[in-house]
């Protein structure tokens, strides 16, 4: 089994060790839930600061032009479109991950009916984030479609048919980080003469994406989350250029009109993707999405998205292998695929029985020790199948092997000497 020293080694020997200086850390925290909410940059603070003293407390209105205000979406989206395989021009920072699966499924809605009318299937998976499928679920009703969920991934080839629209999955599951095959899944959506839309919320900054290379037809992402933007941060949208100026987008704000400045009455969108953006962008969010989105930036002149996934898979599979060497025998056992390239930045655990109910109070007394990871509630009537988890993000940029090592035990003292079971780790919050 990899000893401490060990890890020692690997953190020594890891070439991005230095993009943790990028941080702001707790001292004494192991922070395993960056695909809840990333870690605070230290360029952040100083950057919101020059945002609301210098450029709105001194230059107030002229800041849109003096401080390129109104190109920020546009001069962030094409930073983020370099971590997700779309080209400049191409993807723009734009309201709430919600919203923006509105736009992008109204529009392939539209799509696929001046397409095929006949169609009005639309799939996604049962355990999919939530608000995916109430957005989809709405969109539904509203023109008439029905939205089927699949309860494994096994059964998305089969609804791959004649009926279907669209398919709407999020590459990286939020559950059990299993990771979707993104080329092969839409080219086979394609050849069922369907579109596909790809929620990136796990996967931008965590694992490497080529949105043009897998001919993908729409995606949203978030900016809280491996971008580190910070807590509610702007999300982004991407249309292929094929599909960017086929369709409205229903939310056609006056930021998305081709002349906004000329104040007309009749809405004429923009060329492009910039069509996909609303209302007025939030600046002093947007200021804090780009100093976390470069944070991910920097590690390009260490081999970029590559060495940042190749240390990601480093730490989980030591993750996996030293919590079933001192875990397994307490009752934990592996939640997320064990095959490396089926599974993103992030590892879940469950319980056994009589344990399985215990997830909860046991995260809360790893969180009391400093290790932050989070809970994720299964389903009471089929635990077997969608159990409750123990869930735990690997951000490679400030992660080390060390980390990793001290983590696992601490759960296997939170688990040996039984702390979960002290009350005040037993009543469970609206944040879990």
């Amino acid at each position: 089994m990899t000893t401490r020293q060990d890890c020692d080694v690997l953190d020594q020997e890891d070439p991005l060790r230095e993009l943790k200086h990028q941080f702001d850390l707790p001292t004494g925290t192991i922070y395993l839930d960056g695909n809840s909410l990333g870690v605070l940059p230290r360029a952040t603070l100083g950057r919101v600061q020059e945002v609301i003293q210098k450029e709105w407390g001194q230059d107030l209105i002229k800041s849109w032009n003096t401080a390129g205000w109104i190109d920020l979406p546009s001069r962030i989206g094409d930073k983020i479109a370099r971590l997700v395989g779309a080209a400049p021009g191409e993807l723009i920072v734009a309201d709430s991950t919600s919203l923006n699966l509105y736009k992008v499924l109204s529009a392939a809605i539209g799509i696929s009916q001046q397409l095929s009318p006949e169609r009005k299937l639309m799939v996604s998976e049962r355990s999919n984030f939530p608000t995916d499928l109430y957005i989809a679920e709405s969109l539904a009703r509203q023109h008439g479609w029905t939205l089927k969920l699949v309860d494994h991934v096994d059964e998305i080839p089969a609804a791959l048919n004649a009926e279907l629209g669209v398919l709407m999955l999020t590459e990286v599951n939020y559950r059990t980080g299993y990771r979707h095959d993104m080329r092969a899944l839409t080219a086979a959506t394609h050849a069922a003469g369907a579109l596909v839309i790809w929620d990136l919320a796990h996967s931008a900054g965590a694992v490497p994406v080529d949105l043009k290379g897998a001919n993908a037809d729409f995606a949203i992402g978030c900016g809280y989350k491996y971008l580190n933007g910070g807590p509610g941060a702007p999300a982004f949208v991407w249309a292929h250029p094929r599909h960017a100026e086929r369709f409205w987008q229903p939310l056609s704000g006056w930021l998305g009109h081709a002349a906004p400045f000329q104040f007309t009455t009749d809405y004429q969108p923009a060329a492009g993707i910039k069509r996909y953006i609303c209302g007025t962008p939030a600046m002093l969010s947007l200021a804090a999405l780009e100093c976390g989105v470069d944070t991910v930036l920097a590690a390009e002149p260490f081999g970029g998205m590559a060495a940042l996934r190749k240390k990601s898979i480093a730490l989980t599979e030591l993750f996996i292998e030293l919590a079933e060497a001192r875990c397994a025998k307490l009752g934990v056992r592996l939640a997320s695929p064990r095959d490396e390239t089926k599974r993103g930045s992030q590892v879940c655990l469950s319980l056994d029985a009589p344990l399985h109910e215990a997830g909860y109070a046991v995260i809360q007394a790893l969180i009391a020790r400093g290790v932050i990871g989070d809970f994720r509630a299964g389903d009471p009537s089929r635990l077997a199948e969608v159990p409750h988890i123990l869930r735990f993000g690997f951000t490679p940029l400030y992660i080390g092997f060390t980390d990793v090592f001290d983590a696992v035990e601490h759960l296997h003292q939170v688990l040996s000497l039984k702390e979960w079971q002290r009350p005040e780790f037993q009543k469970q919050g609206a944040v879990t």
